[in-house]
This record gives structure tokens, sequence and C-alpha cells, in this order.
């Protein structure tokens, strides 16, 4: 599903360029559930907004479900955004002034689908994460893990093949990080492939794999406790 190889990317400082990611080479199959950690500066988000395709590498090669991303302009990158790839962020990033419900359907609006149609099917997605009966609530009006699953039914309504966690649960609290990992590995389980960017140790443990970055290289990639008792 994703295939990354020989993958560097610099940023340029002024007159210099600071070397984020050093030649990473990293193979996720369908149907994973992988972990990304590192501390800050480690490259993992780079890596991230690389694998989303809101950033591009310098060197190496990237192939997402078998296609070589290469000299993508920004319309063929979303397209594949929205064919592919489904996105939760740490702060949510929920339309203030939409309902939950609306939140849930917009990506389905630049599908071309219709309002009924997508209004419908958003619903199904808040009915399985459990927030149908807060459809018509806005953000404000939420708790932040109720939030946090807005995200995720919006991450999954367009029924993408890759859902890119970043920091899922660095603004909630332990019970509420507890809840939204069990939803990503309920995800997880019906067979789509997630790919969770997070710093905490015991969050990585609910992944199956554990990918750890240091200064832009992986230093290690192991297996977690949850995948070898299966």
């Amino acid at each position: 599903m994703i295939k990354i190889e020989k993958l560097h990317k610099s940023y340029p400082i002024g007159k210099d360029s600071l070397h984020v990611l050093k030649g990473i080479d990293l193979h996720i199959k369908e149907g994973e559930f992988v972990s990304i950690m590192g501390s800050s500066g480690s490259g993992k988000s780079t890596l991230l907004n690389i694998v989303g395709l809101l950033d591009i590498h310098d060197k190496g090669d990237y192939y997402l479900n078998g296609e070589l991303i290469k000299d993508l302009n920004e319309k063929k990158a979303a397209i594949l955004r929205n064919k592919f790839l489904g996105f939760v962020f740490q702060s949510f990033n929920l339309i203030s002034y939409k309902t939950a419900l609306e939140n849930v359907a917009l990506p389905l609006y630049y599908k071309g689908m219709s309002r009924k149609e997508r209004l419908k099917v958003a619903m199904d997605y808040l009915e399985k994460v459990g927030l149908k009966d807060w459809a018509s609530h806005l953000p404000n009006e939420l708790s932040g893990g109720q939030k946090q699953r807005v995200a995720i039914a919006r991450a999954l309504v367009t029924n993408p093949k890759v859902v890119l966690a970043d920091e899922p649960t660095g603004a909630l609290d332990t019970t509420t990080t507890d809840s939204v990992m069990d939803l990503l590995k309920d995800i997880n389980d019906e067979g789509m492939t997630v790919f969770v960017i997070t710093h905490e140790e015991e969050v990585a443990e609910k992944s199956k794999r554990i990918v750890r970055l240091r200064d832009g290289i992986i230093i290690s990639d192991t297996l977690t406790k949850a995948a070898k008792a299966l």
C-alpha cells in the first residue's frame, strides 16, 4: 500500500538547508496498523506530510497503492488524497459553523455527491463512531473526544485505503485516548490501513507495529505486544 525507498527531504534555512529525512526505507502493507514514533525534530511529521501528499520529497521513490508519486500538480495530488487517504489531526480541524453531520459530509461534496446522498452517508458514519444523536451539534457543543470521533468519521466517509492520524490523541485525556485508539483498532480490524504519528508510548503500543525515527532515519521497526498476541 505504501512503499518508500531511499527517501530524502530537506528544507532551506537561509543559505543553508536542514536535512530532515535521510534515506528512509519503509514498506506498509494493506491492512497494517503502524505507529511512527520519534521526538520533536525526528522527521515523523515530515514523513506523514509526504505520505499524505501534502509535501513532496527531494530524492527517492514513493509508491501509493502501486502508483509512483512523482511530479504531481496540486489537482492530481488532491484527486489521489480524496481517493486513497483520510486524515485525522490532533486539533480536529472541524469547521466551527457546520454541524457534526455537515463536517462529516464535506469530503463527499468534493466527490460530486448530491446533498441528500452525502448527508445520508455521513449519518451512517456518525452512527459508526457512536455520535448519531449528536449530528446536529456544532463543534463547540462537543467534548474533545466527540470532536475527534467526528474527525475520524470524516476521514472514513470517502472509504479511503489509508487513514493517516497525526497525533490523534495529543489533546485528549487518558480515558478518551483509549476510546479513540479502540476506534482506530476497530477500523483496522475491518481491513483498513492505519498510519499513526505519535510520541506517546502507550498509544503506539495499541497499534501492531512501531517504527521509530531519530534524526531523520529509522532506528527500529518492531511488532507490538498486541500484534504478537494475535
